[in-house]
């Protein structure tokens, strides 16, 4: 009875959202419109190539990838800092309060999305990669710090109940029994985000926090379709870089 209704609620919410969507597949593959769309391509291509301009697109191909590498390397610290708290020290009054607060922290880093924080931080960090590398910290930290939580939680407590027996202390039980057990699955939380993030990274710049989307917004906003045709390519190859280089370590790691 249960899964029928737990069936039915999810075949009603199918329907409704198509409802909501309004999807007009007709008028999307209609002649006139299917020639607009091709009309609309070829104004991308040839990409364009000149010197200067592929100089800039480099330019902010490294900072894309500077706001990927940056943003995750402290979003793991954060978030390691507040997954040690918010796993550890739940003994007593302070530690249970402390491990609450870290974990709604936590939760609520992760809920807003980074075009969000991006929006919020430009209009006090200003235009460029700062707002970005900080909207990717906020969330990131929220993400890889739940991720690292449940992991601490989910470590056999046996060994640590043993340790904390004979006086070894909460954080040397961290760094010496959870952190050997858990490195290489806390370095794969690492790598995909990190993946995620060049894809992030990437399209944060569309409200201005520097990269390549902020050089794609720039040159769609002029109409100029072959230059925007150019900096997506070179978004296409970072993010195929980046993952390919992510698969090659986790692959050496495990």
């Amino acid at each position: 009875m249960n899964k029928l209704v737990t069936v039915l609620i999810v075949f009603l919410l199918l329907i409704f959202s198509f409802m909501q969507v309004d999807l007009r597949l007709s008028e999307i593959v209609a002649y006139d419109n299917l020639e607009n769309i091709f009309k609309f391509l070829a104004e991308f291509f040839p990409p364009h190539t000149e010197k200067d301009f592929l100089k800039a697109v480099l330019i902010a191909l490294w900072e894309t990838l500077a706001i990927s590498i940056v943003g995750t390397l402290l979003s793991a610290i954060f978030g390691l800092i507040l997954a040690y708290f918010s796993s550890e020290y739940t003994d007593t009054l302070v530690g249970k309060i402390s491990s609450d607060f870290c974990k709604f922290l936590l939760n609520v880093l992760r809920s807003i999305p980074e075009l969000v924080w991006a929006a919020l931080l430009i209009i006090s960090a200003g235009l460029g990669p700062f707002a970005g590398c900080l909207a990717i910290i906020f969330h990131t930290t929220g993400v890889l710090g739940r991720l690292f939580s449940d992991a601490l939680e989910n470590v056999p407590p046996e060994a640590s109940r043993v340790l904390r027996i004979n006086g070894v202390s909460n954080l040397n039980i961290f760094l010496h029994n959870k952190m050997s057990q858990l490195t290489v699955q806390f370095s794969s939380y690492i790598l995909y985000r990190w993946e995620n993030n060049i894809r992030v990274a990437s399209v944060l710049g569309l409200v201005g926090a520097g990269g390549l989307g902020q050089l794609l917004s720039f040159h769609l906003g002029l109409f100029l379709m072959d230059k925007a045709c150019t900096v997506i390519l070179a978004m296409l190859l970072l993010i195929l870089f980046v993952d390919g280089l992510s698969y090659s370590v986790r692959r050496r790691i495990y």
